[in-house]
């Protein structure tokens, strides 16, 4: 069973490298239009992309892993059904990602001011190295793409439909996560049968790379649970 790390809005697969350092037969890709080919706009759309990742990989069973718009990406996999998941953990996400006009706004006039800004809503705990990082990612990504990722998360509402999940489910969450806070987590875990929520304490909305330590802890006893072998 491999685990597979689906980014959020703005960023890419790098995202995820302590992840991968952990978890070494885990793959992370980026998703079209975050340095490769495409300009999807949806949820759905990267949903399929993730699904021709797991063809191209030869992934027989995986875990999807998804931070924010990533794991719209992964709860729209498992509403699909797909026999390929065997569980889903959603880190620093939700059920529905609506976005404040103010962030398009700001995406949409300054876009450089806007990248700095979504930096610092990343991390309770920003390092100049950290904040340097994601600002640059973003760039890389680029306003258009970017613009497309959180349009996709507006839109994307599947809160009426997790009665449906039918694998493992665990919702991951920074204690101090102030675009996807903890209730986002919390809402996931009341509504999908057998679903737990575990809040890191001290942490922010990319806790994969802000508490690495925890997050990788969490994911094994997760792996653990599904496939005790």
């Amino acid at each position: 069973m491999r685990l597979v790390f689906i980014h959020g809005a703005g960023c890419t697969g790098e995202v995820w490298e302590a992840q991968r350092r952990s978890f070494p037969e885990s793959i992370a890709p980026s998703l079209p239009g975050h340095g490769k080919p495409g300009s999807p706009d949806t949820i759905e759309a990267f949903a399929d992309a993730i699904e021709r990742e797991l063809e191209n990989h030869e992934v027989g069973e995986a875990v999807l892993c998804g931070n924010s718009m990533g794991g719209a990406v992964a709860l729209q996999i498992a509403l699909r059904q797909n026999p390929r998941v065997r569980g889903i953990v959603l880190i620093d996400s939700g059920a529905k990602l609506r976005v404040a006009p103010e962030i398009f706004d700001a995406l949409e006039d300054d876009f450089a001011a806007a990248a700095h800004m979504l930096a610092g809503y990343f991390f309770a705990n920003p390092t100049p190295e950290r904040s340097a990082a994601a600002v640059a990612m973003l760039a890389r990504v680029g306003q258009a793409q970017t613009i497309r990722d959180f349009r996709a998360c507006d839109a994307f509402d599947a809160s009426g439909r997790l009665a449906n999940i039918r694998v493992p489910t665990l919702a991951i969450c920074g204690e101090r996560d102030v675009m996807t806070p903890p209730k986002f987590a919390q809402f996931i875990a009341d509504r999908v049968p057998g679903a737990k929520a575990r809040i890191l304490a001290d942490t922010g909305h990319l806790a994969m790379v802000e508490n690495p330590a925890e997050t990788n802890a969490a994911l094994r006893a997760f792996v653990t649970m599904i496939d005790p072998d």
